[in-house]
């Protein structure tokens, strides 16, 4: 059975962390490429990467093996993004498509402007680091902001924007300056204020006891804070000049929330306002489906096909716990399938196999 032919021949994921290990899962699992390449300098990194399943090839030096890349992601901190796309332009085709996932875009799309790149940012993450925690399910349904300007080719953003939705996000089109702006208050802030409020207990000379009492709303408004303390350095030195803006007003409107502990009927309507704007935020939705026990296939697009799938399994007498659509391309897409253990997963996997379909396990290679 053919399945469906890829978005890109060879994807280069350069740098495999959180980020770029979970656009490589969601790569490997809706079969958006035939051969993803990983680029670290980190060796364990790499090595964990191959075992996960996410690369099929890792490297560690650049040179001539990019010319076969006909898109490459940086995925690499913030302040490293423009050296390292310039570095590995010099081995790409000319037609090579290249884009990032750097929280900090207008320095970014300066830096890079002159090569066939279109600037972007999932928002999407986790305070969890490394390779070992990506997971394809933190970009479902994500906004993915990218950031064309007036010299961005259409039609690679075009591309850009196609790849985005088969990986299951949203992209979101946004001049850079104003996604640095907006950023600094939604992102970046939010990070110094966790800082501060956990340092606030670090401090205290009860910090122990503390400690015992900081549970739940605490312990999810510093969440960010257990973040990678160099990538988030790094984020935040890099938007600066919009966070230090983003400061000033946050600190008059906490001197302002000082004052009105004075004023109970001011403070009352202006808790009343935020709780409108809080409740308006939308929720983002990740996979329904768990990962534990689940399988992804190439589905062409013809008809009958979800009715063949299910019926092989039927056939090996497994129960399909539940099932979902995760991208349907002009010529197929693919299906993920979730069983209630193990075992069913395994069986179902031999008979999805058996029936001709190519079938992934999360973490297998």
């Amino acid at each position: 059975m053919t399945k469906p032919p890829p978005l890109f021949g060879t994807i280069v994921l350069a740098g495999v962390g959180l980020i770029g290990g979970s656009v490589g899962l969601g790569i490997r699992q809706r079969f958006l490429a035939q051969k993803v390449i990983g680029y670290d300098k980190t060796r364990q990194t790499l090595e964990a990467a191959i075992s996960l399943g996410i690369i099929d090839e890792a490297h560690s030096v650049p040179g001539n093996w990019l010319h076969q890349a006909d898109l490459v992601i940086l995925s690499s901190p913030v302040r490293a993004l423009v050296p390292l796309g310039l570095e590995l332009a010099n081995y790409l085709r000319k037609d090579c498509l290249i884009t990032d996932v750097g929280s900090v875009k207008e320095a970014v799309v300066e830096g890079l402007g002159n090569l066939l790149f279109v600037g972007g940012h999932p928002m999407a993450g986790s305070e969890r680091n490394g390779v070992k925690h990506a997971d394809a399910s933190l970009l479902e349904n994500a906004v993915w902001v990218l950031t064309p300007t007036s010299v961005t080719d259409p039609v690679a953003l075009q591309r850009i924007e196609h790849f985005v939705r088969h990986l299951g996000a949203q992209p979101l089109n946004m001049d850079p300056k104003k996604h640095d702006r907006l950023v600094a208050s939604v992102s970046h802030l939010p990070y110094l204020a966790a800082v501060a409020l956990t340092e606030l207990i670090s401090n205290d000379q009860d910090k122990d006891l503390m400690m015992l009492l900081a549970a739940g709303g605490f312990r999810d408004l510093t969440r960010v804070a257990s973040g990678n303390p160099h990538m988030s350095r790094d984020m935040v030195v890099a938007n600066s000049t919009a966070v230090k803006q983003s400061l000033h007003q946050f600190t008059c409107l906490l001197q302002n929330l000082s004052d009105n502990l004075d004023k109970p009927d001011d403070f009352l309507e202006q808790a009343k306002q935020v709780k409108k704007t809080r409740d308006e935020i939308p929720v983002v939705r990740r996979s329904l489906l768990p990962a534990r026990f689940e399988v992804v296939l190439a589905l062409p697009d013809r008809p009958g096909q979800l009715a063949l799938v299910t019926q092989a399994i039927g056939k090996a007498n497994v129960n399909i716990c539940d099932i979902e659509v995760l991208s349907i391309r002009e010529a197929g897409g693919a299906l993920r399938i979730a069983f209630d253990d193990q075992v069913g997963m395994n069986r179902g996997k031999k008979a999805l196999q058996k029936a001709g379909y190519e079938v992934i396990i999360q973490g297998e290679h």
